[in-house]
């Protein structure tokens, strides 16, 4: 295997279960950058929400290193420089937050500057989400939000009520022809503009550089790595993943508390 791009989630993946970044994963990435090999993470975070991880791996602030962000609706480098953007319309957004509203859940949309809620009751997940990613709120009536470009919107409540919502899956037929809907971890139920994911913008970024799929190596853990692990020649399951994404998997490692990023690097893509 000749690899020359690993794309890599965040949550459950590059980072352990306390949010952090191992040593052991550290050193190995910067091996792979020292070797010429392209890391690229893939998530569902705006650029701000990784600027921290990019730094800790040597990969912020350049124009020729790469980031993923919002689950493929946004691929740019990782000083800002834009390199494709597809997010949702104003009446898509209406929709959606008329749903949210039938089955009472919290909701909100975003963009590459701000999270914005409909709900007075700011829901915990919209206030943990705005400290996870840096990223601040406003509140404004569906209304206000008629001229504001939007990237994605989120449905966001705990497992209990999310899961018993979203599976009154006849709410949403309305706007499947147009969206593509994913849970994205337990608390997220995401609605992004159709043929949005993580592995489509990879086969953007692949152009630019002039790769194939076989020089890719994706590793991930959730629903919305899935396409990115079967765009992937090497698709990398953590330890840690949801049945489906073990069954697209080539390849398992060891999970996100024993540095299963690591051990996939060393082992499918670092040169001896």
């Amino acid at each position: 295997m000749d690899i020359k791009l690993i794309a890599i989630d965040i949550d459950g993946t590059l980072v352990n279960s306390k949010g952090k970044l191992t040593p052991k994963v550290k050193e190995t990435i910067k091996q792979a950058t020292a070797q010429g090999i392209k890391v690229v993470i893939c998530t569902g975070r705006p650029l701000a929400g990784v600027t921290d991880f990019l730094a800790q791996l040597d990969l912020a602030d350049q124009d020729d290193q790469y980031v993923v962000c919002f689950g493929g609706a946004v691929v740019e480098t990782t000083s800002g420089k834009l390199i494709f953007q597809k997010g949702i319309s104003y009446d898509d957004f209406v929709d959606l937050e008329a749903i949210a509203r039938k089955l009472n859940l919290h909701f909100q949309a975003i963009n590459t500057e701000r999270i914005y809620t409909c709900n007075k009751d700011i829901g915990y997940y919209t206030l943990y989400e705005a400290n996870l990613v840096s990223m601040p709120v406003s509140y404004r009536t569906p209304e206000e939000m008629r001229e504001i470009p939007l990237v994605k919107a989120m449905y966001i409540e705990d497992a209990e009520i999310l899961n018993p919502a979203i599976a009154k899956q006849e709410y949403f037929e309305p706007v499947k022809d147009r969206l593509d809907l994913m849970k994205t971890a337990q608390f997220y139920y995401e609605a992004y503009a159709k043929s949005v994911n993580k592995g489509n913008a990879l086969v953007k970024l692949c152009e630019i550089l002039d790769l194939t799929a076989d020089n890719v190596m994706a590793i991930g853990d959730e629903e919305n790595d899935i396409s990115m692990l079967k765009f992937a020649g090497t698709g990398v399951a953590m330890g840690n993943a949801i049945p489906a994404v073990k069954e697209v998997a080539t390849h398992h490692t060891v999970d996100n508390d024993h540095d299963g990023v690591a051990q996939a690097i060393m082992e499918l893509a670092l040169k001896k």
